[in-house]
């Protein structure tokens, strides 16, 4: 089955075959840039022992070049990875995606993301060294276990050269990293430097992202890239939400060439611009985790606007699936489209006008036409029913039967309203509009946090000589009674039934995963504090008492402990590990010579 061209796309769409059973030779062979072994950076003791190219992929799992072929469609031209290998899903997934849908009439140069499910569970090589590394991130900056995301630059252009009159190529980035601003600012950079120069140019990309220091959290970065320095810093779980600690020095910036004030946020007032007036509506819808479609007229204003969404609720993480552009040749259509069933949990950017009519059973549907200037303010719409959804051509606006659980809050909108009329700069109304879901979810949050916490048994609770003890159990009914005092009324003016919001929030995909990451914190956090009070005790007297039988057990079980701790990263208090191995040391040398050399032997895997 050959590939579609864009132009074919809009004129007749077909159900494509099931990817999975499709030949992979349908795909033009990409000339691959396997990279040659490049020097590491000096930057963190931990870093030393990185491999050539474990920096590249620490950002970047590959970097494609996808161009047009008229008998194959689209296809991967060149693919620069540090690694050989062929994996075929990969490769397919993204030609798809690469390319816009020709009704979008893309002309010029374009940038959006895309997002596709990881084929097979592939171990990397780096994987402690990445989830150290991940450790302090937070949750919606954690990368990607099962998904990979798609950072396009899309260029088409007239060239009556060519056989079709256009050239189009699209320069594409594959990462686990959701940093859409920090990966578009990078492509800015690099794209419009490979269209002119060509592989080359690619390769000494590759060489240089190879010598950058690895992402970790709370770094300040200076990052070289083609002659330019781009300077960032990675947020940490621990910083204060809304605030930017990036501060820029004019004796240590004097080479750098761009700021990024933040690697991963866009612009909410330019993308909730058309649907101005319901952003409270789809804060919940997104909360609630419900099945939602933006149908919009290009892939950048579906992937901004769907990105939108997912970011309002921070600092939660949204925990089902979304996909800033969703195409009829996704892997997932079928499941995504099927009608046999209630539509999944999961946000879909389209831009097909074919989705028009295959999704109108879904219950949620925002409709964007043209993003306009932030200086233009949206007209009042009202929430239009689903059966008014004919085409792609609807008009724009939110069509759902949702009846929203609080009041409408007319202050944000009146503030806004005041700001464009103000020329106000887009930036501060940005920041006004990220502020107002900010302090929504917190005080939505606030609760069950305070909740959650109350599960935690008491310190005294913990005997270094019995196992941790246990969280209770999260009981609906028993957190339901704490919010008639301690509820979100304490730091929220907004009024309406926010009992019924939380009865079915807690089940939905976003409780769960926000509630088994706090169970897993606070499980750790019982281990570490086992551990600290079992690193207090006098070993020394209590093995006086013991057999070696016992003796011996205990050295196992503490090495079981220490094993623990360095695997999971506890918590714990600065020099617990080293007095746990004193410890443990100490217990050996009480016992004969003989079970000395035994305890001493590395356990094996």
């Amino acid at each position: 089955m050959a590939l579609q061209g864009p132009e074919e796309l809009g004129e007749q769409v077909e159900e494509p075959e099931d990817l999975d059973d499709q030949d992979a030779s349908s795909i033009s062979p990409a000339e691959e840039i396997t990279l040659p072994p490049g020097p590491g950076g000096d930057d963190e003791p931990e870093e030393a022992l990185l491999l050539p190219w474990d920096r590249f992929s620490a950002w970047l799992h590959c970097i494609c070049v996808v161009g047009f072929d008229l008998e194959l469609g689209q296809a991967v031209e060149v693919r620069a990875h540090p690694a050989s290998g062929r994996h075929p899903g990969l490769k397919t997934s993204i030609c798809y995606l690469s390319f816009p849908d020709s009704n979008s009439g893309c002309l010029g140069d374009t940038q959006f993301c895309f997002r596709f499910r990881q084929g097979s569970n592939r171990k990397s090589s780096l994987g402690c060294f990445l989830e150290t590394t991940d450790r302090d991130a937070p949750p919606c900056l954690k990368r990607e276990q099962g998904h990979y995301y798609g950072y396009v630059y899309f260029r088409q252009v007239r060239d009556k050269s060519l056989k079709r009159g256009y050239f189009q190529k699209s320069l594409v980035l594959i990462s686990k990293l959701p940093y859409v601003t920090f990966f578009h600012s990078l492509l800015k950079i690099m794209a419009p430097e490979y269209f002119e120069k060509q592989e080359p140019c690619l390769e000494a990309a590759c060489n240089d992202i190879d010598r950058w220091p690895t992402p970790h959290p709370g770094r300040i970065l200076t990052l070289p890239i083609m002659g330019v320095v781009i300077k960032v810093r990675i947020p940490t779980s621990y910083d204060k939400p809304g605030t930017s600690q990036l501060v820029q020095s004019a004796q240590t910036d004097s080479l750098v060439s761009i700021v990024l004030p933040t690697i991963h946020e866009v612009d909410l007032f330019r993308c909730f611009h058309p649907v101005f007036f319901h952003i409270q509506m789809l804060w919940e819808l997104v909360l609630l985790g419900e099945a939602l479609v933006v149908m919009a007229p290009s892939p950048a204003e579906s992937s901004d606007t769907v990105l939108a969404l997912v970011s309002c609720i921070a600092p939660l993480r949204y925990c089902s699936d979304f996909r800033p552009y969703f195409t009829i040749h996704d892997s997932e259509f079928k499941e995504y489209t099927t009608r046999t069933q209630a539509p999944p949990s999961v946000i879909l950017g389209v831009t097909n006008p074919f989705f028009a009519k295959t999704l109108q059973h879904w219950p949620h549907i925002i409709r964007i036409g043209d993003m306009k200037q932030a200086g233009e303010m949206a007209k009042q719409m009202k929430v239009k029913k689903l059966k008014n959804l004919k085409t792609l051509d609807s008009k724009p606006g939110v069509y759902t039967a949702y009846k929203p659980y609080l009041n409408k809050d007319e202050e944000i909108i009146k503030q806004l309203q005041k700001g464009v009329q103000q020329k106000r700069p887009s930036a501060a109304q940005n920041a006004i509009l990220r502020r107002y879901f900010l302090e929504l979810t917190q005080s939505f949050i606030i609760p069950l946090e305070r909740y959650v916490a109350s599960l935690m048994p008491l310190q005294k609770s913990i005997s270094p000589w019995k196992s941790p003890p246990q969280l209770r159990a999260f009981v609906q009914q028993d957190f339901m009674k704490t919010l008639e005092k301690a509820g979100p009324q304490l730091t929220s003016r907004l009024k309406g039934d926010w009992i019924g919001l939380y009865r079915h929030f807690l089940k939905s995909p976003n409780f769960d995963g926000w509630f088994r990451n706090r169970r897993k914190e606070m499980t750790q956090k019982l281990e570490a504090l086992h551990l600290e009070a079992l690193c207090e005790e006098d070993l020394q007297e209590r093995i006086q008492k013991h057999t070696e039988v016992e003796s011996v057990d205990l050295v196992l079980k503490l090495k079981d402990k220490l094993n623990q701790a360095e695997r999971e990263q506890l918590p714990v208090r600065s020099g617990t590990l080293a007095k746990l191995r004193a410890h443990i040391e100490a217990v050996i040398q009480a016992l004969p010579e003989d079970l000395q050399g035994i305890l001493h032997k590395p356990a094996t895997p």
